[in-house]
C-alpha cells in the first residue's frame, strides 16, 4: 500500500475530502478557521473531527513525504522502519535503511545474522540496543510465527524492543489496523489544535481525539498526514510538545554514556579484539567511567570478554 497507490486509490481518504480543492495558502487557511469554529461550538464533536481531517489530508495531499518504507507491502520493510523511527530523526533512518534491508533483505537474513554483523549495519542510527532487538524479534516471527508478523498489538508487545506504541504503529502500517496511538508528530498536532490554551495536557487526554478523529478504513495514510503535519509544525512554531504532561527536555547526547557506549562499539567492530584501556581511551573518558560503561556493555551482551580482552560477540 504505497503512498502513491493509495493516494489515487478510488475509496482513499484523501480523494474523499480534498478532491477539488486547491493547493493555496488562502484554501488551508479557511480549512482552519472552519475546524476552529466547529470546535468553538460544538467542542471536539463529529463536525469537528470531520473538518480536522480535511485540514490534515489538504496538507498531505499536497506535501506528503515520500518515504521508502511508504512504498512498500513488504511487512518485514515497515516492521524494520518502525523500530528505526524510534527515537531517531526520519533523515538519519533514510540514510541507513536501504543499506539495512539491503543487507538484511528479510525475517530470515536478519534472524541468521551475527550480533556484529546487525550492529556494523546499525552505525549511524543510535541506541543500539535497538538493533539487537531487531534481531531478537526477527528471531521469534520467524520461528514462533512462520515468518509472519502478527496482527495483535498485545502480541507484538511481547516482541523484543517493541513498546505500546511501537506494537499499535506496525499493526496499523502492516495490517491497516485501526489501532490509536501516540508518537511525537502526533502529539504535537492534536495539541496544536485541541489544547492551544493549555498546558500540562496528558496523553489519556488526546488519545480519545485520536480515536474519534481516525480513518479506520485508511489508518496508515491518516497517521502518515498526522506525521507529516506535525513535522511541518516543528519548523514553522514554537513545540507544542514542550505543552504536553510528557514532555521531557532531552539530555545532551554530547559527552553522555551514550556517545561512550557508541564510541567503544565502533571501536570493537573496527578493531576486533581490544583491552580495556584501549576501550576506555576510545571512550574519551576517564578509567572509573569507562569501567562502569564496560560493564553495562556486558551485562547487556554487548560485548564479550576473554583474558581481559574484548570483542563483539
Amino acid at each position: 500500500m504505497g503512498i502513491t497507490r493509495a493516494f489515487f486509490a478510488p475509496r482513499s481518504l484523501i480523494l474523499s475530502v480534498s478532491g477539488n480543492e486547491t493547493t493555496s495558502i488562502d484554501e488551508h487557511a479557511r480549512l482552519i478557521r472552519a475546524f476552529e469554529e466547529a470546535l468553538r461550538e460544538e467542542g471536539p464533536g463529529v463536525e469537528t473531527c470531520a473538518r480536522f481531517r480535511k485540514v490534515i489530508c489538504h496538507y498531505f495531499r499536497h506535501h506528503a513525504r515520500q518515504m521508502p518504507w511508504r512504498d512498500t507491502d513488504d511487512p518485514y520493510r515497515i516492521f524494520v522502519s518502525e523500530v528505526m523511527l524510534q527515537q531517531t530523526q526520519v533523515e538519519r533512518v533514510r540514510k541507513k535503511y536501504p543499506e539495512f534491508i539491503e543487507r538484511f533483505p528479510d525475517f530470515a537474513a536478519l534472524a541468521a545474522a551475527e550480533p556484529r554483523e546487525v550492529l556494523e549495519a546499525w552505525q549511524g542510527l543510535g541506541y543500539n540496543r535497538r538493533a539487537l532487538a531487531l534481531r531478537q524479534a526477527a528471531q521469534r516471527i520467524v520461528g514462533e510465527f512462520g515468518g509472519t508478523v502478527p496482527d495483535d498489538p498485545d502480541v507484538l508487545q511481547t516482541l523484543s524492543g517493541i513498546g505500546k506504541a511501537t506494537a499499535a504503529s506496525i499493526a496499523a502500517f502492516v495490517h491497516n489496523r485501526p489501532t490509536v496511538f501516540i508518537e511525537t508528530n502526533v502529539r504535537r498536532v492534536f495539541i496544536h489544535f485541541f489544547f492551544k490554551d493549555r498546558t500540562e495536557v496528558q496523553d489519556a487526554e488526546i488519545l480519545p481525539l485520536v480515536a474519534m478523529t481516525l480513518d479506520r478504513a485508511h489508518p496508515s495514510e491518516f497517521y502518515w498526514a498526522v506525521m507529516d503535519y506535525g513535522t511541518m509544525l516543528k519548523r514553522r512554531y514554537p513545540n507544542p510538545n514542550r505543552r504536553s504532561a510528557s514532555y521531557r527536555r532531552q539530555s545532551p547526547f554530547e559527552g553522555s554514556d551514550r556517545q561512550v557506549r557508541g564510541k567503544m562499539l565502533k571501536a570493537l567492530l573496527e578493531g576486533g579484539t581490544l583491552t580495556t584501556e584501549r576501550l576506555i581511551t576510545e571512550g574519551g573518558v576517564d578509567e572509573k567511567r569507562g569501567r562502569a560503561v564496560l560493564k553495562k556493555l556486558l551485562a547487556e551482551g554487548f560485548v564479550a570478554e576473554e583474558e581481559g580482552e574484548y570483542r563483539i560477540p
